[in-house]
């Protein structure tokens, strides 16, 4: 396999599914603002949309792949019944985690955005928002478990275009909100559970040729399935610690007007490299690194393990740079429409800088807990993700009062640099780091290429801030323009100098 081409893959439908989400939030921006309508329906979409991202965007298969990987290797039939064993059981929890949480939903409102008790209206919005979007969570859950199979089998692209879905439905609701008159947020509402039943149907029609579902509803738990569940919970929090801490964040926020919306623009912007860099290298990287530690491959890990790491940093490095250079010409050209104004603009374009710091740190922390899944481990990256999520929330809660809702990415990137830092040190001390040498050269070429990029990048925007102006009804276009010539330049010097070859990512 072709770490470069199967990223490749993965990132090609991720971008086109980013690139429809910004057009759906663009919409959301210009019919809502950072009104409550927004806020409450960005509150009632981030606990679904979280556990999206944590099961669809690769946590799921951190403690599915490794197990289910052993499970076919000694024969074919037991990975199908460890596989039926995990789907019944999915589907059983989550059905009555949704009813519960269908009954009790002011509490769950209370618990992620305890600001809004405040304004009856506002609350009750995300009360009834949340009810209508929240069935969407079983879904996507079992779209990730299919997702799963595919991975498995080095199949990306299918799981890789699904969330496309979704965001095309949610489009389509605005604008048939739009058409008719209707209620923007109510509809977005019913539009996730809607993308989240077509998702599934989607991955199903996949998945067939690898895997049919055939359910016994028996109560009895064998013991690999209890395994399994047992290394879920810690892979949950290991793998989506960014994510966790955006929903802390959110929890945070809500206690500052529009400050929920503003975290959420910024959000959504630098998620699509967090994709790219993070989740589609690990992605790809997990199923045959696994493989690798059950063999017993030592150059083979060694292998895979440096050229993850490389190519997230290839990725990440300028991505991090532009977003820190460029916040608020990004949010102006991307939102900068309708209801979203230019204060708007400014909080969001700060959250956005300070979140850039952090984009290195949230692909690398992707990548090196995939080192311990690997090899089954979940438990050190469980407890080295439990010290990020607590660090990042004691930053924010000490500054919150003084320096406002900028403190969260503040924090957020801060402690996932630490994180970072601890999980070097657990990875040599274990003797699992095994990276080849040529790779500190490889980085040292990357960061000189990046600060190329930006001496560029600096030029192109202060020769053009005219056209990048928020009056200037073309701004978006100037933007992408510039974007694309930038970024083109860094990956041709990237070729250039030698790190961006194909035939540098084979993992064989």
């Amino acid at each position: 396999m072709n770490l470069l081409s199967s990223t490749y893959v993965f990132s090609f439908f991720t971008l086109i599914s980013r690139i429809l989400g910004y057009l759906r939030d663009i919409l959301i921006a210009i019919f809502l603002g950072a009104s409550i309508f927004a806020d409450a329906f960005f509150v009632a979409f981030r606990l679904p949309n979280t556990f999206r991202r944590l099961f669809a965007e690769g946590t799921f298969n951190a403690a599915f792949i490794p197990s289910y990987t052993s499970e076919k290797i000694t024969r074919e039939s037991d990975g199908k019944k460890f596989a039926d064993e995990i789907f019944k059981f999915l589907l059983i929890v989550l059905f009555f985690i949704i009813l519960i949480i269908e009954i009790f939903t002011p509490y769950l409102v209370y618990l992620i955005a305890p600001g809004f008790y405040e304004n009856s209206e506002k609350f009750n919005l995300a009360v009834d928002f949340t009810r209508i979007t929240f069935p969407f969570l079983l879904f996507v859950c079992l779209s990730s478990f299919l997702s799963g199979i595919l991975n498995s089998n080095n199949k990306f692209g299918a799981a890789a275009a699904a969330p496309i879905i979704l965001n095309v439905i949610l489009i389509l609701s605005l604008l048939v909100s739009y058409f008719f008159n209707l209620n923007f947020a109510k509809q977005l509402s019913y539009g996730v559970t809607l993308g989240g039943i077509i998702q599934f149907i989607f991955l199903a029609y996949f998945t067939k040729n690898y895997y049919k579902p055939s359910i016994q509803f028996k109560l009895r738990i064998n013991r690999k399935v209890k395994n399994f569940f047992k290394k879920l919970l810690p892979s949950v929090l290991a793998s989506g610690v960014t994510q966790i801490n955006i929903l802390v964040g959110t929890i945070i926020a809500s206690f500052e007007t529009s400050a929920v919306s503003y975290l959420y623009y910024a959000d959504r912007v630098y998620q699509i490299n967090l994709a790219i860099a993070g989740i589609a290298v690990g992605t790809v990287s997990l199923p045959v690194l696994s493989n690798a530690f059950k063999l017993g491959d030592k150059k083979k890990i060694s292998n895979i393990q440096s050229k993850s790491i490389e190519l997230s940093l290839i990725l990440s490095i300028p991505a991090s740079l532009g977003l820190i250079l460029a916040s608020e010409q990004i949010i102006n050209a991307l939102f900068g429409y309708g209801s979203f104004n230019q204060e708007n603009i400014k909080m969001t374009s700060l959250a956005l800088k300070y979140f850039g710091y952090g984009i290195p740190a949230f692909a690398l922390v992707k990548i090196l807990s995939n080192f311990f899944f690997a090899r089954n481990n979940t438990k050190l990256p469980f407890y080295i993700s439990s010290f990020i999520v607590f660090l990042n929330i004691t930053i924010s809660i000490i500054f919150f009062e003084k320096v406002g809702f900028v403190i969260i990415p503040i924090a957020t990137s801060l402690s996932t640099w630490i994180g970072i830092i601890i999980y070097v040190y657990f990875l040599y001390k274990r003797n699992i780091l095994l990276l080849n040498n040529y790779i500190f050269k490889s980085i040292s070429k990357v960061v000189f290429n990046s600060i190329l990029m930006s001496s560029l990048l600096v030029y192109a925007l202060d020769k053009y801030s005219n056209y990048l102006d928020y009056s200037y009804k073309y701004k978006s276009l100037y933007l992408l323009i510039i974007v694309s010539f930038v970024a083109g330049f860094y990956l041709i010097s990237c070729y250039l100098s030698g790190v961006l070859k194909k035939k540098n990512f084979k993992t064989e």
